[in-house]
């Protein structure tokens, strides 16, 4: 885990340790308390992580349009597997973590990693996985460099990304 914690921070993520009588606690001061904040959620993600979520939640619908994503500031979601190694937090669009589109358009991702989901490498990761699935590959926030080599943020997914790693022992 603690090298998860290392390789997530290097890429500029924000990791928060946690255990699960304390996540949803955590869930609900990660996201923005402003009246206007509106957060978006994929169909399988847990409600006992979103109890204490004080504004408005939405979860992912087939009709759901990238205009109308455009709305949410926020995302919440699950994950497959997290690699330490690399840093590298594994979507594969299973209900408690939605379609790719649900974690690229937001500007704020906060995704739920827990302990038995750490693999050291990608080898293992790539073991665990199923190469039918769709997958998405985060490290980090997004971040791009122009031509002149500036960093740009935000680019291609969200500029902020909060990772909670929950212990489970």
């Amino acid at each position: 885990m603690a090298l998860l914690v290392q390789t997530l921070e290097e890429y500029k993520a924000t990791v928060h340790r946690t255990t699960p009588a304390r996540a949803a606690e955590l869930v609900a001061r990660l996201v923005p308390k402003r009246e206007s904040a509106y957060v978006i959620v994929p169909p399988g993600l847990p409600d006992d992580l979103l109890k204490l979520v004080g504004c408005r939640i939405e979860r992912e619908s087939a009709d759901l349009t990238a205009r109308r994503l455009d709305t949410f500031g926020s995302v919440i979601t699950g994950c497959a597997l997290a690699i330490a190694e690399t840093g590298t937090i594994v979507l594969d669009a299973e209900p408690d973590q939605g379609s790719r589109k649900l974690t690229l358009v937001p500007d704020h991702h906060i995704c739920i990693v827990y302990e038995q989901q750490i693999v050291g490498s990608v080898p293992q990761a790539i073991a665990r996985l199923s190469p039918t699935r769709p997958m998405t590959w985060i490290s980090g926030p997004s971040a791009s460099s122009d031509i002149e080599l500036n960093r740009v943020e935000g680019v291609h997914g969200p500029r902020h990304l909060d990772v909670l790693v929950v212990a489970t022992t």
